[in-house]
């Protein structure tokens, strides 16, 4: 098997939550490859910083502004990604949320926030991308980013996150049977991290028992995986990747 990612230098990846961890070095690593990247963040100004400190890249770089939770906003950017930049040809579902919260007595808002970013916003925006892939008659790519709680459930409540999660995984597996029907060439894979170092942990102080002592990954790793399932060759479908930190228990 021949790696390589000349076949996407100058065509479109669009790329959810780029504005800080993994997203912006998937990001960073698609525009360093050649690709234009359209980074969809609701912190437009941090993608912006990140297009010009990649100005010097074979890629490029569009910030966009959105929320990922909100369907009439991701219609519309899509939209407007299709009029300015034309067909789609990558899409990166990273963004996601994880907010402190309980089963036993927790705050719904939060639930409906988490689903609404992880699940529906993910959905929105695939089923927009994909839209655009068909309608241009592209080979396509679709990364879900997962986690390995969408696979497995520590000791340890993380409320409706794990939830969203699984959800991704069946909705993954749903996505690659409904292309399949349609004997569409466009691929669907789920990649799964373990722990991360990023800021999701740190958005509402957010924090595991002995996690100063558990082996951890940066964002750049997970970006190179991203790098790998985008080299492989049209025949060739990695369906789920699973990352973990070397001698992780979880």
């Amino acid at each position: 098997m021949v790696l390589s990612m000349d076949k996407w230098v100058g065509k479109v990846a669009v790329v959810t939550g780029a504005s800080s961890g993994i997203g912006a070095a998937i990001v960073e690593e698609l525009v360093e490859h050649g690709v234009k990247v359209i980074g969809l963040a609701r912190r437009v100004e941090l993608v912006e910083e990140l297009a010009n400190k990649l100005s010097n890249q074979k890629g490029e770089l569009h910030a966009l502004k959105v929320d990922i939770s909100n369907t009439q906003e991701i219609v519309n950017v899509f939209k407007t990604i299709e009029e300015k930049f034309g067909a789609v040809h990558i899409l990166v579902n990273n963004a996601g949320i994880l907010l402190k919260s309980s089963l036993l007595d927790g705050d719904v808002e939060k639930w409906r926030k988490t689903f609404d970013t992880n699940v529906l916003g993910a959905c929105t925006a695939t089923k927009e991308a994909i839209s655009i892939m068909r309608k241009h008659d592209v080979d396509g790519y679709v990364i879900n980013m997962n986690s390995t709680l969408g696979h497995k459930i520590p000791p340890i409540s993380f409320n409706v996150y794990p939830a969203s999660k699984f959800a991704i995984t069946a909705l993954t597996e749903t996505l690659k049977f409904e292309l399949g029907t349609l004997n569409k060439k466009i691929r669907v894979t789920s990649i799964s991290p373990g722990l991360v170092e990023t800021e999701i942990f740190k958005t509402e102080n957010f924090t595991l028992p002995g996690m100063s002592e558990m082996p951890i990954m940066v964002p750049r790793d997970i970006a190179d995986t991203v790098i790998f399932v985008l080299s492989t060759p049209q025949h060739v479908q990695v369906e789920e990747l699973i990352v973990n930190p070397t001698g992780t228990m979880m």
